[in-house]
């Protein structure tokens, strides 16, 4: 299987969840926010095609990280192809936080693929960034719209568990 990331693995990074994170980028996004960090992330024709095999030896040489973030452009427009990178890392005992424009609502009433990502992720950072609603003052996301969801939690209870306020 193929996906299309916007760069390389990026380790060590701190600030996009918990812990010391390995970050994959992903290709493509329809969101379109205004004022987002990544814009040149939007396109589906940019980007460096990998196949996940390749993406699977990197995570397995990964040192002293707690867990992988999948961000980008939107890991559920690749949803196939990030879920199986998620079960990859829990099986290495990798935690698994996903940043997409999505809310969860709308990923619970989309397709079993955009579900099967959800269910292999631990927590989940929802909506899209709204430049009027900017807060540094929010933990591990850009504007107060945007929550960051225990997902099994939210699985389990049938509403969204939030983790931080």
């Amino acid at each position: 299987m193929k996906v299309k990331l916007a760069s390389n693995l990026q380790s060590d990074s701190i600030v996009d969840g918990d812990g010391i994170r390995t970050v994959i980028w992903f290709q493509g996004c329809k969101h379109h926010c205004r004022e987002c960090q990544n814009p040149e992330t939007w396109s589906f024709d940019g980007g460096i095609e990998f196949d996940i095999e390749d993406i699977k030896e990197q995570m397995k040489n990964l040192k002293y990280q707690t867990g992988i973030t999948l961000s980008g452009g939107d890991p559920f427009f690749q949803a196939p192809a990030a879920a199986e990178i998620a079960k990859f890392a829990h099986s290495i005992g990798l935690n698994v936080w996903c940043y997409t424009g999505f809310t969860y609502d709308e990923i619970i009433d989309a397709n079993d693929e955009k579900m099967e990502l959800l269910k292999n992720t631990d927590v989940l950072v929802d909506g899209r960034f709204e430049i009027e609603n900017k807060s540094l003052a929010c933990k591990f996301r850009g504007s107060t719209n945007q929550r960051v969801i225990d997902v099994k939690k939210s699985l389990e209870k049938g509403e969204v568990v939030k983790i931080y306020d």
